[in-house]
């Protein structure tokens, strides 16, 4: 994995968002060992009843790595051996995608804890993370959100936590079911992107009654009546009673399928001494053709 994440990291690929350092990653993805693409390829049919992958052991030297950003809408632009390690990933699973509205663009996106927002529910707070869909508003949401740890926080209490709707839909009651089923709820976008705006109303679950696919963010998705609302608060509880925590360490990455799956995070105290949790985040899109009109010029990045 570091050998071929080597090819990635140069001067003659000097920018990550550049397409020609996309379209390289896209190439060396196929050079990966074979029983690293194997899981990926089973992961991609079918994500579990958890839409969770996890890889360990990977390329990430935590005492070579610098100090760890404190500064708001940080993210990575020079190649970088953890940055090549996160987008070899992503690309064998699927198709790199960004958002212009969200931290410029960037492909390859730090989560740290930022100064004056620990209470922020974002990436850059310290609270707990109310679990949620990623960019749940967005009608092209990622399919999956790759999250790879560079350090995890000094006292190993920031856990990212998981839940699956596949586990979660059998404590749900009928009645539940069917409002979640209908376009009664709205949701705010996230505060990383620019836009506030709140899309248009929309269900909560969709697609195959006993295997649904999810939107929602429990921060960011109200019901439009009391019904609707009652529902919610099941679901929520439901996620909540299937959730598992899952505690990174450097050089473990997790995949989360974003569209049976949510994820949230255990509250942690940053030191802001430099070695505070340091996550990459990436975004993955298995059909890139469904979103080319959003993306000038076939870039990797929805305007």
């Amino acid at each position: 994995m570091a050998a071929v994440g080597a090819d990635l990291v140069g001067e003659e690929l000097p920018r990550i968002d550049e397409d020609a350092w996309v379209a390289r990653a896209r190439e060396l993805s196929a050079r990966l060992p074979v029983r690293l693409r194997e899981a990926v390829r089973h992961y991609r049919h079918d994500p579990g009843v958890d839409g969770l992958l996890v890889v360990r052991n990977l390329p990430v030297d935590e005492s070579t790595l610098p100090p760890t950003p404190m500064t708001a809408e940080s993210v990575v632009r020079t190649p970088t051996a953890p940055a090549a390690t996160i987008a070899l990933l992503a690309s064998c699973l699927g198709e790199l995608a960004a958002y212009r509205a969200e931290k410029g663009g960037a492909l390859v996106q730090n989560v740290v804890p930022v100064p004056g927002r620990e209470g922020s529910q974002s990436n850059a707070g310290s609270v707990s993370l109310e679990m949620h869909v990623e960019n749940a508003f967005h009608p092209h949401r990622p399919d999956y959100v790759g999250l790879l740890c560079l350090r995890n926080d000094h006292d190993g209490e920031a856990g990212t936590l998981v839940s699956s709707i596949r586990r979660a839909l059998t404590l749900l009651p009928q009645t539940a079911r069917q409002a979640l089923h209908g376009p009664r709820f709205v949701t705010e976008p996230p505060p990383s992107f620019q836009s506030r705006d709140a899309g248009e109303a929309h269900a909560v679950l969709a697609g195959a009654p006993d295997d649904p696919d999810v939107r929602v963010d429990f921060n960011a998705t109200v019901a439009l009546d009391d019904e609707a609302k009652r529902a919610l608060e099941l679901l929520r509880d439901a996620f909540v009673g299937v959730s598992r925590q899952l505690t990174l360490a450097a050089g473990e990455l997790a995949f989360v399928d974003n569209r049976i799956s949510i994820h949230g995070r255990t509250a942690f105290t940053p030191r802001y001494d430099g070695r505070d949790r340091w996550l990459h985040r990436t975004f993955v899109h298995l059909d890139a053709r469904r979103t080319r009109g959003h993306r000038p010029g076939g870039s990797a990045v929805l305007a």
